[in-house]
């Protein structure tokens, strides 16, 4: 038991840089009081004391505002954060090394008995406000986006945005992904297929800064053929700061 919660808190510690003590997230973090409560209750389920179960996690729910059914089996090392509005069905099953985020749903999409919950296999982060319906598998390492609604299975090491979740897989979606992060943050929350102007302005204009790059790589080697020296313009060129862009998006 001490030997899983110390994983808990270390796991804070890995995937938190406001995590500062010991101490703090002991006391502090909803996402470990939850799974400490369901540890409990998932022993007095399995043992078939399905009341008690059911009571301690309600408790936890009253205490933390994430609700995991005593029946949920659940791997080491989760990390919930904040986790106010989580909801883990019955017979959902996450690995270990996940992350949840607040708002996240494992629900069913049926009242029949048997397997009706989402299975997460190793790795895997769900973002904030996701909802993962249904008796599928999100494959290892994979990733599903803030506010994504997801269906159908999602293949280990993808990532699914949008509502319906989609499959991130074109060449333009991975050059995206990759000056985004460059840039400091990472847009694999936002569909492109989105109402929202903001979530449009930002892929528009990362689209552009990756067509504007391989222009421009395109023009040097252009350049260089010709026997042209370009290197002391470059110096001289102004450089980019992504702070900058991320204050004015924030």
């Amino acid at each position: 038991m001490f030997s899983r919660l110390r994983e808990d808190i270390q796991s804070v510690f890995d995937r938190d840089p406001a995590a500062r003590n010991f101490w703090e997230v002991l006391t502090c973090y909803p996402g470990v009081h939850a799974m400490v409560a369901h540890r409990r209750a998932h022993w007095l389920w399995t043992h078939r004391l399905r009341w008690l179960g059911r009571l301690v996690s309600h408790l936890a729910r009253f205490f933390t505002g994430i609700e995991i059914h005593p029946g949920v089996t659940i791997g080491r090392r989760l990390f919930i954060d904040h986790g106010m509005g989580v909801v883990i069905g019955e017979t959902a099953v996450i690995g270990d090394d996940v992350t949840l985020y607040h708002g996240v749903t494992l629900g069913g999409t049926s009242w029949n008995k048997g397997r009706r919950h989402p299975t997460l296999e190793n790795g895997v982060v769900i973002g904030a406000g996701a909802k993962v319906l249904g008796p599928i598998t999100i494959g290892a390492s994979a990733k599903v986006g803030s506010n994504a609604v997801v269906v159908k299975d999602v293949p280990a090491g993808a990532t699914a945005v949008g509502n319906p979740a989609r499959i991130i897989d074109s060449a333009q979606a991975r050059k995206r992904e990759e000056m985004a992060g460059q840039l400091g943050f990472s847009a694999y929350a936002l569909a492109g297929d989105q109402d929202d102007p903001l979530a449009k302005a930002i892929h528009g204009l990362l689209d552009h800064a990756v067509a504007v790059d391989r222009r421009f790589e395109l023009l040097l080697r252009k350049l260089e053929k010709a026997g042209v020296d370009v290197e002391g313009e470059l110096a001289t060129a102004d450089q980019f700061d992504p702070q900058y862009l991320s204050k004015i998006v924030d």
